[in-house]
């Protein structure tokens, strides 16, 4: 390593490549770039992921090409060439075309979602299906439990199913049922082997790619409503203060009562004339959920916040007609509260019968310089933001208000949440740090959600062993076969997330297309040297706003670090303040399409009293 400059100067560490070890080329999408020689046959490619550099290939049908998005493989990159050199692979089909696009978005994101071979749907239960006598024999029948289900408008794969009711001595039975796809998925069989490596259910704008084919994901391992459906019960008896008496679990058959929407449980609970079995359920369970959170809370668990936003879509054309960011409500807040409940009851029943091997969930509190930027956006308000632990961090969130900005506090949460480290899976046995710094949770586990996440149906499995209700085999108690499949859950959850914000991005640009240009307000998030983040509430959208334009004479900018605020020609921008902006599509590079906004509100004006109109690319 080498340095530069006298000793007064930031020193900044340099190095060589020497060598490489492993290559880790892969088909790239993108589109043809045309040789302006007439009948060339040699083009180059411009990759979609602009990280990649552009790739020399030859082809005789670049005419055919041109316009579409296409994959190219890498075959060498000569050592005195500018780009590598490479080969046509195939036709993804016309650039702009949503198939297209979300094919793209898929394969950019290595997102395997290939139909389900003959192999894997061999291994799927022949219809009709039933219930059997064998089936009941070793179950808990829970038929007569009035139970239901809460989720989202349109969920056909319902993971989950929850009951309340008195008992005799004064307390409450409480039951998390969640579908038993373990009793379908037989460990090391194709479709095992399939969901294994999948890892995730990835739900796209308008798609959604199951782990496990539809026949199971939306049908018999769906808890709907008047129905008999297996499932793995975690049943507690608590009293009157949401304290845990008694734990259980159980395989089981369920009937459920009811399948509900978030907005229809609400309703439910609000409206005093209904006194039903379901609703006297679903009151219950919403008290409790309600001193579970605020216990939760009391012990540090942190309320983040990040912009969702949720699209309407046209029957027809599939297209967005609306985008509005979503709306959390009360019962949102009480299913959660309970698959918290059940993850942590389980992660600590298999953790005490399988120290090595259970498969377990942790999220490592940030170093203290990820804080950095929560702070200085704090101290900008006059405010504190004390970080040295999650709770302390909880109560300065929840203290930091702004008189007649109630949106202050959304927004310091959402710079909170980008402080935090991504969550993982691990295996017991492999480490030691168990702790969970989001949910302030010593142990952690998922169990909730096995027909999209295939880590619960390990834990699943883990649960059945240890309550004596299915066999184990050698791989689920080999630590490091273990680990290496949460190496690989880690990596399709990371790779998930990305594609439904890239989807989201798509739908965006989609929706601004049809809508031409609109005007709304924003909040600055982050200050730069050169440019502002501006975040527009309405739609959850983001974007920088840049102050340099090559076209351009630069504008006079004095950037103030600490602060952090930016001069621009004497208008100051500080994180927090409100702008309005003009919303538009550039569509002018087909491959890239980016939302711009010109800023209306504040003008800035150059010297010679010209408008200075900012850039803004949404990222």
């Amino acid at each position: 390593m080498g340095n530069v400059g006298n000793v007064n100067e930031a020193v900044l560490p340099t190095g060589r490549v020497v060598g490489i070890i492993k290559r880790n080329w892969r088909p790239f999408c993108g589109m043809l770039f045309l040789s302006q020689i007439k009948e060339a046959t040699r083009h180059l490619f411009t990759p979609a992921d602009r990280r990649i550099p552009r790739i020399r290939i030859e082809t005789r049908q670049a005419a055919t090409l041109a316009g579409q998005r296409i994959m190219v493989a890498v075959d060498g990159w000569p050592k005195h060439s500018r780009y590598p050199n490479g080969h046509f692979v195939r036709s993804l089909g016309s650039a702009g075309d949503k198939e297209t696009e979300t094919e793209v978005l898929l394969l950019e994101h290595d997102v395997p979602h290939q139909d389900f071979s003959q192999a894997v749907l061999s291994f799927l239960p022949k219809m009709p299906w039933n219930i059997t006598e064998e089936d009941m024999a070793v179950r808990e029948d829970l038929r007569n439990l009035t139970v239901c289900s809460v989720d989202p408008p349109g969920c056909t794969d319902i993971d989950d199913a929850l009951h309340c009711r008195d008992l005799p001595n004064g307390n409450q039975e409480v039951g998390v049922h969640i579908a038993d796809v373990s009793h379908f998925i037989r460990p090391g069989n194709a479709m095992d082997l399939e969901a294994a490596n999948r890892g995730t259910t990835v739900y796209l704008t308008g798609r959604r790619i199951d782990m496990v084919p539809e026949l199971l994901s939306s049908n018999l391992c769906s808890l709907r409503s008047s129905v008999e459906r297996l499932a793995f019960s975690c049943i507690w008896e608590i009293n009157d203060k949401a304290e845990i008496v008694k734990t259980r679990f159980t395989k089981s058959v369920i009937n459920s009562k009811a399948s509900l929407t978030y907005a229809e449980a609400q309703m439910r609970i609000d409206d005093a004339n209904m006194n039903d079995d379901t609703t006297k359920s679903l009151r219950g369970l919403n008290r409790l959920a309600k001193i579970l959170k605020k216990r939760r809370i009391e012990k540090g668990a942190l309320t983040l916040s990040s912009p969702e936003v949720r699209f309407h879509i046209d029957s027809e054309t599939h297209d967005p007609i609306d985008l509005q960011t979503k709306e959390l409500k009360e019962t949102n807040s009480m299913v959660e509260e309970f698959m918290l409940l059940a993850n942590i009851s389980v992660a600590q029943k298999i953790y005490d019968e399988f120290s090595e091997c259970a498969l377990l969930r942790k999220h490592p509190a940030p170093p203290p310089s990820n804080y950095d930027i929560l702070n200085k956006a704090a101290k900008s308000k006059d405010m504190v933001i004390h970080t040295d632990s999650a709770k302390a961090l909880a109560d300065s969130l929840d203290a930091a208000q702004v008189d007649g900005f109630p949106y202050f506090n959304t927004l310091l949460r959402i710079l909170a949440t980008r402080c935090m480290m991504q969550a993982v899976y691990f295996c017991s046995g492999m480490d030691s740090d168990f702790h969970h710094y989001g949910l302030a949770s010593p142990i952690y586990t998922h169990f909730t959600s096995p027909i999209r996440r295939y880590s619960d149906i390990i834990v699943h499995r883990l649960l059945a062993v240890a309550i004596g209700a299915d066999s184990t085999y050698p791989d689920l108690m080999d630590k490091h076969k273990q680990s290496a499949l949460c190496n690989n859950l880690n990596y399709r959850h990371k790779m998930a997330q990305y594609a439904q914000r890239a989807s989201v991005a798509y739908h965006t640009q989609l929706f601004f297309k049809s809508r031409g240009i609109l005007n709304e307000e924003g909040f600055i998030l982050f200050v730069r040297k050169n440019a502002i983040i501006v975040l527009i509430p309405k739609f959850g959208l983001e974007g920088t706003v840049f102050f340099e334009n090559k076209d351009k004479p630069s504008p006079k900018l004095i950037f103030n670090e600490e602060v952090p605020s930016l001069t621009v020609e004497g208008h100051s921008f500080n994180m927090f303040d409100k702008v309005k902006v003009t919303i538009s599509l550039d569509a002018s590079n087909v491959q890239h399409q980016k939302i711009r906004m010109s800023l209306v509100e504040p003008n800035v004006i150059f010297p010679g009293k010209l408008t200075y109109r900012m850039l803004m690319g949404c990222q």
